[in-house]
């Protein structure tokens, strides 16, 4: 399951599921409030059926916006039901720090049933805690940590290391995806999934040299079919 779509756009989304590239798709508030989503938590809820329909079977996180842990297990629970592919987003911990999100998870994934995607995490030690917990996914911000100075690829090669050591059974998902190189590079440091936004699948996709070619191709192309010139 190598590429998620970071997007909210139903066409969008219908456009690389007819090209079998994306294997689930990912949101949040910003991407859904950029995306046009309006009227609140009904047109979230709206708006995620829509998708979990359109991608079916492949999964949709959608994310909490509560954080007390009370508050987020109930809307867990809640979100989990609008549709079964949808697995629910939430933070390593709170706004300053609270660590409640972690009980939350914990107890969604091993009493409620309820699938979580462990999210805005900075490092494999987070992403690890997150795992032991039992996150079904553990999301890496690779961009951010590669802004921070350090080499994302080599927190996500110590994060499988010890996912497959202790044999958790946790997804590795890298985020905040910035260049077309990062695909690659990240699911070859042992990412499971790499979420994209629509803007570089297309760069991944379309390459000036192979543009140039297929000119080229098609050039030579009319001339084989031109009658000859008497």
């Amino acid at each position: 399951m190598p590429i998620f779509l970071d997007s909210g756009k139903l066409n969008e989304i219908e456009k690389y599921l007819k090209m079998g590239i994306i294997r689930g798709v990912t949101t949040n508030p910003t991407i859904l409030l950029k995306d046009g989503v309006t009227g609140g938590i009904a047109g979230i809820k709206n708006r995620s059926i829509e998708i979990a329909k359109m991608i079916s079977p492949y999964p949709l996180s959608v994310e909490v916006t509560k954080t007390d842990k009370a508050a987020m297990i109930t809307q867990a629970k809640d979100i989990a039901q609008w549709s079964e592919n949808i697995n629910i987003k939430i933070t390593i911990h709170g706004p300053e720090g609270e660590l409640e999100n972690l009980e939350a998870i914990h107890e969604l994934e091993t009493k409620h049933d309820v699938r979580i995607n462990a999210t805005a995490m900075m490092s494999a030690q987070q992403c690890f805690l997150a795992a032991m917990a039992g996150a079904t996914y553990v999301s890496i911000f690779g961009g951010r940590v590669n802004n921070m100075g350090y080499n994302s690829c080599g927190e996500i090669a110590k994060l499988r290391n010890v996912l497959d050591q202790f044999d958790l059974k946790s997804q590795i998902i890298v985020g905040s995806t910035r260049e077309v190189l990062n695909v690659i590079e990240w699911l070859e440091a042992g990412a499971h999934i790499v979420t994209v936004m629509p803007d570089l699948l297309n760069a991944m996709l379309v390459h000036p040299y192979s543009k140039e070619t297929v000119k080229m191709f098609l050039n030579d192309a009319k001339k084989v079919e031109e009658p000859p010139h008497l």
